[in-house]
């Protein structure tokens, strides 16, 4: 799997957000790397925003050499991971000049370009487009395994779960280097077997090349880690990735994430700090929001949310599906019949397992329960080892009178992972000890 903004996410987010965790990294990271020839090479670019100075390395060759396909399709593929990285989305324009530039320069099996535009799609939660771009790339190299890795998670986003598969082994086929052996971690995690992604994750990270694909690997097992409930084991990942990479984001967010599952809750609180002024990235904003707003502090929650309102307002702005996690806050933290229909849009073009989670969350507090059961089992249909999306069907369960199943949903989700968010850990025991004394 790409690794991109080793970004994705440690509260409601964080579980709901494993594959965007996963998939932003998928998305774009690894998708293209120029050789000194121009030449697509095997090695992945990483997962956080490119320096400076390869920004300006790339803007200077395009500026003397401006027939420079790969060039150009480097560049743009920089200005991906930037946006990504940063969360500034008006960066995605400026990869799409550049890719569309590299196309003028040379339309035919320009597979780097093609690469490109299927990471910006992907990016840009276009997974239809994702698709056709990461076809392309793979016609006119059919033994880029970049490509496919791109193909890879244009399926996974669009539920065609065993092409993805498919297209991850033959991924690992061509060349199982980091970024390949991350994504066939990915599909094991999406159907529940945790240990064998772990595995294939620690497999990826003596692979890795660089200290992004090292700092991304350590996110995920970090993650893997909390999914399972062993928070001294996601604290030493993160703190082992940290080492060498400080002032990655994604690291930080993981810490903040094992921090708040240990109870330590002011690290856990600076962590989120520091991952904010590095990305203010929205699932680093709601897990901080609704971390401050567990502990009481609502004008702290309400400036975390204030600055998600703003970022949602630019999203509709420019008339791009929402993220899981905007409908997830909208869904608690706002107008669920928006919650509704912002998940019914995103499923137009990603009919994604998270998608349908946050989805069945939407409905419920729409007080659509019926509805929301049936998107509640797609979330769980692959069996995916999620905390949050078994609490969110025991909840629906136990609205529809159903408290049996209710029951063993949130006993799953505590015994899987028993801090799996500061306020919705204590509102299933709650539910459960309700449910006891009224059976």
């Amino acid at each position: 799997m790409d690794k991109k903004a080793s970004s994705r996410s440690g509260h409601r987010v964080r579980n709901t957000v494993i594959t965007l965790t996963l998939g932003a990294a998928l998305f774009t990271a690894g998708a293209i790397g120029l050789a000194p020839n121009g030449n697509t090479s095997g090695a992945p670019a990483r997962p956080s925003a490119p320096a400076r100075g390869s920004l300006d390395a790339l803007q200077f060759r395009v500026k003397q050499m401006p027939k420079d396909a790969g060039a150009w399709a480097a560049l743009g593929m920089a200005y991906v991971q930037q946006a990504r990285s940063t969360a500034d989305p008006a960066t995605y324009q400026r990869a799409e000049q550049a890719l569309r530039r590299s196309l003028a320069v040379q339309h035919d099996d320009n597979t780097n370009a093609q690469i490109g535009m299927g990471a910006l799609a992907a990016a840009r939660h276009d997974f239809p487009t994702a698709l056709d771009w990461a076809r392309q790339a793979i016609r006119s190299d059919p033994y880029s395994s970049v490509a496919y890795g791109v193909l890879a998670d244009a399926y996974t986003q669009l539920g065609h779960y065993p092409a993805s598969y498919r297209a991850v082994q033959r991924m690992n086929d061509l060349r199982p280097d980091a970024p390949a052996l991350a994504r066939a971690s990915y599909t094991f995690e999406l159907r529940g077997d945790t240990k064998q992604a772990a595995t294939l994750m620690h497999r990826s990270l003596d692979a890795a090349s660089t200290t992004g694909e090292r700092s991304f690997a350590h996110t995920i097992l970090s993650t893997l880690a909390l999914q399972t409930g062993d928070t001294r084991l996601a604290l030493r990942e993160a703190a082992t990735g940290l080492r060498s990479a400080p002032h990655d984001s994604a690291l930080l967010e993981a810490r903040a994430r094992a921090q708040a599952a240990s109870g330590n809750t002011r690290q856990a609180i600076a962590d989120y700090e520091a991952a904010i002024d590095i990305a203010p990235l929205p699932h680093y904003l709601l897990g901080l929001g609704e971390l401050q707003q567990s502990l009481g502090h609502k004008q702290q929650a309400e400036a975390q949310y204030a600055v998600l309102r703003g970022q949602e307002t630019i999203r509709r702005a420019g008339s791009t599906p929402a993220d899981t996690d905007a409908i997830l806050f909208e869904a608690d933290h706002g107008s669920p019949a928006r919650a509704v229909a912002m998940a019914q849009e995103a499923l137009k073009t990603r009919p994604f397992i998270a998608v349908h989670d946050a989805y069945a969350w939407a409905l419920h507090q729409a007080g659509r329960n019926r509805e929301a059961l049936g998107q509640a089992d797609q979330a769980l249909a692959l069996g995916t080892r999620s905390a949050l999306y078994r609490y969110h069907r025991g909840v629906i369960q136990h609205a529809l009178g159903n408290n049996t199943a209710a029951r063993s949903d949130l006993e799953t989700a505590l015994r899987t992972e028993p801090h799996f968010h500061p306020q919705h850990a204590a509102t299933a025991r709650a539910l459960l000890k309700r449910i006891d004394t009224t059976s």
